[in-house]
């Protein structure tokens, strides 16, 4: 059999997947490859900060996970700013993710505004993920805006066919899954180029092999894309 075993049909839910996360596990192409080298190169960066930003699926996390590995650094939510302990936060190398989601809620961005600036006088990296670029995230403190503005910036592109078909190999791997032989050729032909269209197609994949206790084949993988109209 090309994957775990089957589970009964009454229990083919979204099972908790563990994601591989290490510098190991990520795939480095043109896409991305300029964002793996800055974070590599962390200990270089001219203003001890970066913005890594792009679309859902990208990679962001995983490259935090990276960095925090490589400098030692704590990584937190910017959602979960607003009650956190700054000084404490601001004592390490810190990467802060999901930043741009916060505009507009004034207790986080002023949270923001005071670790951005504590780390950084206290001699430590920051780094930033979001799905945008700085100038486009609707800050209500301008002093936070332009420090963000200022920020070096690196966007991480949509995938080409080798990233997609690396991106649908470890979601698959994450989730135990292996794949007949062509299958992944085969979605990297058919499917979008979009990080967010992977990650619900593995899902799909996944939920319905376990439902129909069948491997996970091109056919299979075929069903799944008529399904969703892709």
């Amino acid at each position: 059999m090309a994957r775990r075993p089957p589970l009964p049909r009454q229990l083919s839910l979204d099972l908790i997947t563990m994601p591989a996360q290490g510098r190991d596990d990520f795939y480095v192409s043109s896409a991305n490859a300029v964002a793996v080298a800055l974070i590599e190169g962390w200990q270089d960066w001219p203003a001890r900060k970066l913005v890594l930003n792009g679309p859902p699926g990208s990679g962001k996390t995983h490259l935090a996970h990276v960095w925090s590995d490589l400098s030692g650094g704590i990584i937190v939510h910017a959602s979960d700013l607003a009650d956190a302990d700054i000084p404490t936060l601001a004592a390490n190398h810190i990467a802060i993710e999901g930043a741009d989601i916060i505009a507009g809620d004034r207790a986080a961005e002023e949270a923001l505004f005071h670790l951005h600036n504590l780390a950084l006088a206290e001699g430590h990296s920051v780094l930033l993920t979001a799905r945008a670029a700085p100038n486009h995230w609707p800050f209500v403190l301008q002093d936070l805006a332009s420090r963000m503005q200022a920020t070096p910036t690196c966007t991480l592109k949509e995938p080409d066919d080798e990233l997609l078909a690396a991106v649908l190999m470890k979601q698959m791997g994450d989730r135990q899954i292996l794949p007949t032989p062509g299958t992944i050729p085969y979605l990297v032909r058919r499917m979008p180029r979009a990080f967010g269209d992977a990650g619900r197609v593995v899902a799909a994949i996944d939920r319905l092999a376990l439902e129909r206790r069948r491997p996970v084949t091109r056919a299979l993988a075929s069903e799944v894309l008529d399904k969703m109209g892709l």
